[in-house]
């Protein structure tokens, strides 16, 4: 800036799947500019910024960019944004034209003396209003501003400063970034004169102690953004809250309790660092190699009490299943997800028991799709997603008594083992049971529990479509022994195979699992989104109006909100929110078995190839 400040930007996506890093980002800022694209004006992303800049209780200021683009309308952007948000949006510039004859823009806070013609009224007429706002921050301006004398351009400015600090007045500013960068000094000189300092901004979250902006105090710094590199490993980056951190010595941190070692500390510049021998209260800065820190940890002295309050980042339910492309790509996968994962916390990866997948979750597609272009670029890892299977169950619907005598004579001794098995149907989510009816010794004691065992091992495949069984009671009633030939392996195979024949005997049907879904929405999209949830065989459970948004709680099965993330992207236009977890299993309707089973078929026949 003209006076020599220095401004940290932490420039951040407004598309929904990247929430994450404005979360992060969010945490250690004074203040937001909230780009609005002038050609297409406020957006979704337009609002998520306003409202988690609210939420973080942080100033801001409105940046209209593009205004050189076809049809960017500087009055008509200003409009949209005070309809969304409100009236204390104020523009401080006036723009000298629009679209390809954006010119550039006059200052309505401090005007220049040669104020174009064609626009003078309209500076004259917005500077009142920006007068008659900035008394009203200030009891004794406003007294002085009611009674008709004029106030000097210091009280001015020192009057919007207050009000923008305190929320009660917002700027609206008009720039072309590219290639002309019309606007872009006016935008650094407003960001110093009315967002706080690092002095003067808002407190950080504290777990626990306090800390005062104090280069001199001991060391306070919060990491809240990790990237992942192949050749210099993990790079954390931090804020400094209080005291200093230097380069070539040690750090305590609070969370893991452990020492790490600080090498070159760097200062983030776009895609490049510089090397700096220290950072300072108030200054970003960077570290590589840390061998514990993780995003939300607290970088301190050993004997400090200051601990900044972790991350509260959104949780993601969209989930893909990720395979290698090759041998090579398999060895480097698990590193190369867990070095993901570090960088960005919405990620999680997975093992699923239930499909033996391995499960990538996040926030959406575009934010799972990235982080794969990341994996391919910076550790060589080629690795292809597909939808996930469903966890499907088998079960059985009526009781049936199953035999079977295992026989082998193949010289010396032979193998037998014979069991009469009877299978009962149980409520559903009561999971196994095994119990014995066998009396007068007609099963010796010892051979019990490979019975048990061996009904047990039976139940990994069903009959139906080869998913576990569930949900049923197996009763050892009867059977025979030989004094010679009988062993647990006898008792055993037996009792595989009188499970495997008698569940082929007990009708069974396929379970499916059910999630309870939560959605949020603005009102006006309820409709829209219940509609949704109806065409996938979901049940409404109910609707909590609350200020202009819904929540609607609902059950759907599983297989039909897979991709639910999109889903509700498009019939929402962006603005829904949504969580789901698996609640249950129910039968999968008679009709849609066959589709169930010839799927599983496929599977099994891709994994034998």
């Amino acid at each position: 800036t003209k006076d020599s400040t220095k401004i940290n930007f932490l420039d951040t996506p407004g598309y929904d799947d990247f929430m994450g890093e404005v979360v992060s980002a969010m945490r250690v800022v004074e203040g937001a500019a909230i780009v609005v694209a002038a050609p297409t004006g406020v957006d979704v992303g337009t609002e998520r910024g306003w409202n988690m800049s609210e939420s973080a209780r942080i100033p801001r200021i409105f940046v209209v960019n593009k205004m050189d683009r076809e049809n960017a309308s500087f009055s008509r952007t200003v409009s949209d944004i005070q309809a969304s948000f409100g009236r204390q949006c104020i523009p401080f510039q006036v723009s000298l034209g629009d679209a390809q004859d954006f010119k550039g823009v006059v200052s309505i806070i401090d005007p220049p003396a040669d104020i174009p013609a064609e626009v003078a009224d309209e500076v004259a007429a917005a500077r009142e209003r920006l007068i008659e706002a900035a008394a009203e921050s200030d009891e004794d301006l406003a007294d002085r501003y009611l009674s008709g004398e004029e106030l000097s351009p210091e009280e001015v400015i020192s009057g919007v400063r207050t009000a923008v600090m305190a929320g009660e007045l917002v700027p609206i500013i008009a720039t072309s970034s590219y290639p002309e960068g019309i606007g872009i000094n006016e935008f650094l000189d407003m960001t110093c004169s009315f967002l706080p300092s690092p002095v003067d901004g808002r407190a950080a979250e504290v777990a626990t102690g306090e800390y005062q902006s104090d280069a001199g105090s001991p060391l306070a710094a919060f990491v809240f953004k990790t990237t992942a590199d192949p050749f210099v490993g993990k790079l954390s980056v931090f804020r400094v809250y209080q005291g200093t951190i230097k380069s070539n010595s040690e750090v305590w941190n609070t969370n893991r309790e452990q020492s790490e070692r600080i090498g070159q500390l760097y200062l983030p510049k776009g895609k490049n660092q510089e090397n700096v021998t220290e950072v300072t209260a108030g200054d970003i800065g960077a570290i590589g190699k840390l061998a514990a820190t993780l995003t939300g940890d607290t970088l301190a002295t050993r004997d400090g009490t200051v601990k900044f309050a972790e991350i509260k980042q959104p949780v993601g339910y969209f989930r893909l299943a990720v395979t290698p492309a090759s041998k090579e790509d398999l060895d480097k996968m698990s590193m190369a997800l867990g070095r993901i994962v570090e960088e960005d916390p919405t990620l999680q990866f997975t093992r699923d028991a239930g499909t033996s997948e391995t499960l990538i979750t996040g926030l959406g597609d575009a934010q799972i799709d990235v982080a794969l272009e990341k994996i391919k670029r910076k550790f060589g890892a080629d690795l292809r997603v597909k939808t996930p299977r469903v966890p499907y169950r088998e079960t059985i619907t009526k009781v049936t008594n199953s035999e079977y005598r295992h026989k082998k004579q193949s010289g010396g001794h032979g193998q037998f083992g014979h069991v009469l098995i009877r299978l009962e149907p149980q409520e559903r989510d009561q999971g196994f049971a095994f119990d014995t009816e066998i009396t007068g010794g007609r099963v010796p004691k010892e051979y019990i529990p490979s019975v048990e065992k061996g009904v047990t091992k039976a139940l990994d495949e069903g009959a139906l479509a080869g998913f576990p069984l569930v949900d049923l009671k197996a009763v050892l009633y009867d059977g025979s022994y030989h004094d010679v030939d009988s062993s647990g392996m006898s008792f055993e195979i037996a009792s595989i195979q009188a499970l495997k024949q008698g569940v082929g005997d007990a009708n069974p049907v396929l379970l499916e699992p059910v999630v309870k879904l939560s959605v949020t929405v603005p009102d006006a999209y309820t409709g829209e989104v219940m509609s949704d949830i109806n065409g996938k065989r979901g049940r409404i459970l109910g609707l909590n109006p609350d200020d202009g948004v819904t929540l609607i709680e609902a059950e759907v099965p599983l297989a039909e909100v897979q991709r639910y993330a999109q889903d509700l992207r498009s019939v929402s236009q962006g603005r829904g929110t949504y969580s789901m977890e698996v609640d249950h299993y129910e039968q999968v309707p008679p009709a849609l078995e066959p589709k169930v089973i010839e799927e599983a078929k496929r599977d099994k026949e891709a994994e034998s190839v």
